[in-house]
């Protein structure tokens, strides 16, 4: 046992050996100062980490990759296990190239590889030295003959990165908070419209207040027609539809005149204004040319800002032509809206362009008290990579199931995970007072919101920010009967965006690791690292397009 008496006492040390600190020695004085830099380096370590990330986008047109560096701290409660971003930047980014394809019309995989490992060598950064990362897959990329090459690309990172799977609306979601459209959002009144112009589509985005409030996708896009000089030598579907419509004469192999091409492109921008002003597409084109629509009834924007390849040609910052039709399209889209074709909509300029993507992923631990864990069903954790959804729906004072299940499905449409596609985790902010009819609402709300998710024999993952597990998981199990494994935890602030890994329960303490994995978006107004940055294949300059 310790001795509690005076440490002089016992000690065989006299006080001439005591070394005092004089400030007047220049000697003590410069161990004072390592001392309190040694102790300052250790706090500093603490409560602070930084992370070393990856941002890969692998797009039907083009593909691209960046590194940055994130500065997480500690949140100001003391003990607190929660860490929030407080500063990013990009590092490094890679030239936009154009996606390798196969024969068969599927990505080359081995190609992309090459890429890939020839970024972090001229980047001069090791795989190791990677904390964690996000890859975005979209278009073609999807396809599920390249699904086990790519995934086979990242095998080695499976445990750190985030893979995202971006469909229609998660595209259009991305390109607005990747361009800074959501972030600007939060200092303008009224409603803005984000369009982001792509080799094959466009995507819209209806966003306000700093969250988007809706999005839709229409098949118009810069690389529907590939050119060999003047000869078509590859063009897709919907590029025929339009100029089958508009009687524009379109064969592969045979001439395209430049007045041809101004028509199609002037239909091109017929299709995507009618979306813009009306929601649709107007006659004599196919409505199947929207391809998603899910964009609400608001206001009218008050602004519109583009990015995509095609917005490149649209601000002025590209004149290097690729053997498309995107400069011409850019060009008829600026002398339509010239003309007033879009009245008094004024057109911003976008903080990111062809680069609208996520940089990375942001990834940190947090401890959810044993206390208020619910945890039914033997062996359902571990579960990892698991996209969060976040329902837009107040839980303060009273509310209906059905608001609660709508917008969980809403949720799930946005993320491209509705139909029970994988597995998932429901992140929800409670207010106001846990009686019990609140609670049994917010859980027969949760159970109609995720019947094609529990009809799967996925588990349900709900996780809180309030102190409410253990009675919400109490209700679904017993009172509702769900009959796969629940899992409720809280103590969890969450957003649109997040990954979850769900560890198993760490015993005696019986506490629940959680792992969220963010993804990451330029910050507004940030300028890139020069160091290491290629100037061949900017974002000015001589970059295919996205």
């Amino acid at each position: 046992m310790t001795s509690h008496s005076h440490p002089l006492e016992e000690s065989s040390v006299s006080l001439d050996q005591i070394h005092f600190l004089d400030h007047h020695h220049e000697e003590t004085a410069q161990a004072a100062d390592e001392l309190t830099t040694e102790l300052d380096d250790g706090y500093w370590d603490v409560e602070n980490v930084e992370l070393q990330t990856v941002g890969i986008d692998i797009g039907s047109s083009t593909s691209h990759l960046m590194f940055a560096r994130v500065h997480m701290q500690r949140l100001a409660q003391g003990l607190s296990s929660r860490f929030v971003v407080v500063d990013r930047k990009v590092v490094w980014r890679s030239p936009v190239v154009l996606t390798p394809y196969l024969p068969d019309n599927s990505i080359d995989a081995e190609v992309l590889g090459t890429f890939v490992h020839g970024c972090y060598d001229e980047a001069g950064v090791d795989r190791s030295a990677i904390d964690t990362g996000a890859v975005v897959l979209t278009g073609e990329a999807l396809k599920r003959r390249n699904a086990r090459a790519i995934a086979d690309l990242f095998a080695t990172e499976s445990g750190t990165f985030v893979c995202a799977s971006a469909g229609h609306h998660l595209e259009a979601a991305m390109a607005a908070h990747g361009s800074g459209a959501v972030a600007d959002s939060r200092d303008e009144p009224g409603v803005r419209l984000h369009v982001d112009i792509g080799g094959g589509t466009a995507k819209l985005a209806l966003v306000s207040d700093g969250a988007v409030l809706g999005t839709a996708a229409v098949a118009v896009g810069g690389r529907l027609v590939a050119l060999d000089a003047r000869r078509v030598v590859r063009v897709e579907g919907p590029a025929l539809l339009v100029a089958q419509a508009a009687g524009i004469p379109l064969v592969l192999g045979e001439e395209l005149s430049e007045e041809d091409e101004r028509r199609l492109v002037r239909a091109f921008v017929d299709v995507l204004i009618g979306c813009i002003d009306e929601g649709r597409v107007s006659a004599p084109y196919p409505q199947e040319l929207l391809l998603v629509h899910d964009l609400p009834v608001t206001d009218r924007p008050r602004v519109v800002s583009f990015s995509g390849g095609v917005a490149e040609y649209f601000y002025g910052r590209e004149s290097q032509t690729f053997g498309d039709v995107a400069p011409a399209l850019a060009t008829e889209l600026r002398a339509a809206i010239d003309a007033g074709r879009l009245g008094d909509m004024a057109v911003v300029d976008a903080r990111a362009h062809i680069r609208a993507t996520v940089i990375g992923a942001s990834q940190f631990s947090v401890q959810v008290s044993g206390n208020t864990v619910w945890l039914s069903g033997a062996g359902v954790l571990p579960l990892r990579n698991l996209p969060v959804l976040f329902p837009r729906v107040s839980l303060d004072g009273d509310f209906e199931p059905t608001r609660v299940a709508d917008a969980i499905v809403a949720a799930a449409r946005r993320f491209e995970v509705e139909g029970g596609a994988q597995p998932l985790a429901v992140a929800l902010r409670w207010s106001g007072d846990p009686d019990y009819r609140r609670l049994r609402a917010l859980a027969e709300g949760v159970v109609a919101g995720l019947a094609d998710h529990l009809a799967a024999g996925y588990p349900l993952v709900v996780l809180l920010d309030g102190d409410l597990a253990r009675s919400l998981g109490r209700l679904l199990t017993h009172e509702l009967g769900v009959p796969q494994p629940v899992v409720c935890l809280d103590g969890v602030s969450l957003q649109e965006f997040d990954y979850v890994d769900i560890g198993e329960p760490i015993q005696p303490a019986g506490v629940v690791p959680v792992i969220i994995k963010s993804l990451l978006f330029d910050a507004p107004g940030q300028v890139v690292s020069g160091a290491g940055v290629l100037v061949r294949g900017s974002e000015s300059t001589g970059s295919p397009r996205g």
